[in-house]
């Protein structure tokens, strides 16, 4: 008798990561157009500072997460007047006994752009 593989359980982790990209790519295109272009940008720019987060929404929220663990996220609602990049406690952003892991976005421009890619690549780092 020949021994059948469930293909799907075989691919079942790469499928998973195309479904979690889909989905925040789902979010990030329901947004109201204000934050929509943000979110786009917002998510190439997280999975370009940390190729190694993966994309799942996390209580319907875009969301990024390295080792299944969530590490940031972010939010746009219409009824919010700015967007919310979001770091977990699994993220790396300890100084002393007081920092912020949370940060209001009413515009992304080059400087916050530069910040947050600072922020996700300490977030993750190893140290």
């Amino acid at each position: 008798m020949k021994k059948t593989t469930n293909n799907r359980q075989k691919h079942a982790p790469h499928a998973d990561k195309a479904n979690g990209e889909s989905l925040v790519l789902a979010k990030i295109a329901a947004m109201p157009g204000k934050y929509r272009a943000m979110g786009e940008r917002l998510h190439n720019l997280i999975k370009a500072s940390s190729p190694t987060l993966s994309a799942r929404t996390w209580y319907g929220m875009p969301a990024y997460a390295k080792d299944g663990k969530v590490i940031c996220f972010f939010r746009g609602d219409a009824s919010e007047r700015y967007m919310t990049l979001g770091f977990t406690e699994g993220a790396k952003l300890d100084e002393g006994n007081l920092w912020s892991t949370s940060f209001a976005l009413k515009e992304l421009t080059v400087t916050e752009e530069m910040m947050i890619t600072s922020l996700v690549k300490k977030a993750v780092s190893e140290d």
